[in-house]
């Protein structure tokens, strides 16, 4: 009997939670902007990647590399630095080098190397950690981002490939591959409203703080990660 009510009062409770939802607006098969929320503001990621790398800007010293582009650097670095931007194809005043095949790639070279929602686009993902390990200095520090729930980025699939997607746990394996384990900080970002949102192309600025900032484990929009060569 007992189990029979305890039945009875979750089925109640799952018919009383499912006539709650409504879709308004998102009830449609387009997105709100396909270009992950840029054209409407601040993409969601972008609010979790710049408090991470905020957070840790007193590493940004020395010689940095940015991969990409020195958004992030030109934008956190407190300290005196020289920067290098590593780009995969010929960019006037970038270093060109690929970290999947490692062409171009010099060693021993940086105190701090930013890579932000690179290795989704590099097929061979444990290549490209090994070479990001190559490019730093001892005691030199790996400030990375990459994504758990995401939108294909067109542009990208479209000129070199879009391939994956990640969980910290494979984060953390990619990285204990040449880092030590306990030189390797990884967190995770983002819940379900924040992942909803973010795959719909909606802003952060549509968001609370606290709405964006409340982790839930099952749910990460972006995968945070720090690592020392030692």
């Amino acid at each position: 009997m007992l189990g029979r009510i305890r039945e009875l009062k979750k089925a109640t409770s799952a018919f009383l939670t499912l006539n709650k939802i409504r879709f308004g607006s998102l009830r449609t098969i387009n997105p709100v902007d396909r270009d992950f929320g840029f054209n409407l503001g601040t993409p969601i990621d972008r609010y979790y990647i710049e408090n991470f790398i905020r957070e840790h800007s007193h590493l940004i010293q020395g010689e940095v590399l940015e991969v990409g582009e020195d958004s992030y650097t030109s934008k956190y670095a407190l300290e005196e630095h020289r920067l290098t931007v590593l780009n995969v194809v010929d960019k006037p005043g970038c270093l060109k080098g690929d970290l999947e095949n490692g062409n171009g790639i010099p060693e021993n070279a940086f105190d701090c190397v930013i890579m932000t929602q690179t290795l989704p686009f590099i097929y061979d993902v444990k290549s490209a950690v090994f070479h990001v390990h190559k490019l730093l200095k001892p005691g030199g520090h790996l400030l990375a981002t990459n994504p758990c729930i995401s939108q294909i980025s067109r542009f990208d699939m479209d000129r070199w490939g879009d391939y994956w997607r990640f969980t910290p746990l494979s984060i953390r394996r990619l990285l204990e591959n040449y880092f030590q384990k306990d030189n390797i900080q990884i967190e995770s970002h983002g819940n379900s409203l924040s992942s909803t949102c973010f795959i719909q192309g909606i802003p952060s600025e549509k968001l609370s703080l606290r709405e964006l900032d409340h982790a839930d484990k099952d749910y990460p929009v972006t995968i945070t990660s720090l690592a020392q060569k030692v």
